[in-house]
């Protein structure tokens, strides 16, 4: 398999993401879902709409979300649709939940874990999709990336009880005491699924910042551990966040011991090896500095 591509600059500017963007030397078709992750409500370290709106606008995307499978401020549309008001998401774009009413079923014929996919029904109008990460730690996975974003953030509430539950429509208390590695295996195929469905047109854009060893998703989430790193563009989901776990590693900055405990503690990486055995990215990859 040919090296993916994933470009790098050190620029943290609204206007870098859109630079990033630029040098994929693509454009996404049609309709575009512009995945974000909207941010519990009290967390601190989440992508702010102001520094997104220049990329979301260059491609006039929809901000997409789902709903939650836990209590918090995003596990109804209401809730949720209340909180994109609150984190001016809806100030400045327009917001689709996606399982507002209904999901939908992706198959997944090759799946490590899982045979099929739940997200919400409104993806189905769009034609392709730019992935916007916040790349930081996260309490079960280990860390938050594109893959990520492709699995539990795409799924519908319910798609994310059925990852997280390994396949099984578990209780919510199922959700957090399955095997780790076959939970992983479980969002690679969720991811596998979305890649599937847009037939290749996504793009990824990472940004290293904020690098707590927290998800957005809690609402009492630990500052940041390190400096902030950059932002990173691929057409690759395997590539991109390969690269993301390589600066980190990379980094002279102390803090990274603390986020890289994080991550190997809950055998983050193994999400990108089941993710590569998938066929779904490479996690060989030239690194072009911008």
């Amino acid at each position: 398999m040919e090296k993916a591509k994933v470009y790098f600059t050190k620029e943290l500017t609204p206007e870098s993401v859109v630079k990033m963007y630029k040098a994929l030397g693509v454009e996404l078709p049609g309709k575009v879902a512009v995945k974000v992750h909207s941010g519990e409500d009290g967390n601190q370290n989440y992508l702010k709409p102001e520094f997104l709106k220049p990329m979301v606008d260059y491609v006039n995307g929809t901000i997409v979300e789902c709903n939650t499978a836990y209590d918090g401020a995003r596990d109804t549309t209401e809730k949720h649709q209340r909180l994109m008001e609150k984190h001016e998401w809806s100030k400045y774009f327009t917001v689709d939940i996606l399982d507002a009413k209904e999901d939908m079923t992706l198959e997944i014929p090759n799946g490590k874990v899982l045979k099929e996919n739940y997200v919400g029904k409104n993806l189905e109008n769009y034609d392709s999709m730019l992935v916007l990460s916040h790349f930081k730690g996260h309490p079960m996975g280990g860390y938050g990336g594109a893959l990520k974003q492709l699995s539990i953030g795409v799924a519908s509430s319910k798609g994310k009880r059925y990852i997280h539950c390994c396949g099984n429509n578990g209780t919510y208390e199922d959700m957090f005491q399955q095997d780790q590695k076959t939970f992983l295996e479980s969002m690679a195929d969720a991811a596998s699924s979305v890649t599937e469905y847009f037939h290749g047109n996504i793009v990824y854009i990472n940004m290293i910042c904020n690098l707590s060893v927290d998800c957005d998703c809690c609402a009492v989430a630990k500052d940041p551990c390190m400096k902030d790193i950059g932002i990173v563009a691929s057409l690759d989901p395997v590539a991109i966040d390969q690269a993301c776990i390589d600066l980190v590693k990379n980094s002279e900055d102390p803090g990274k011991e603390e986020l890289l405990e994080r991550i190997n503690s809950r055998m983050g990486t193994h999400t990108i090896d089941a993710a590569y055995d998938l066929g779904i990215g490479n996690k060989e990859y030239e690194l072009i500095e911008i």
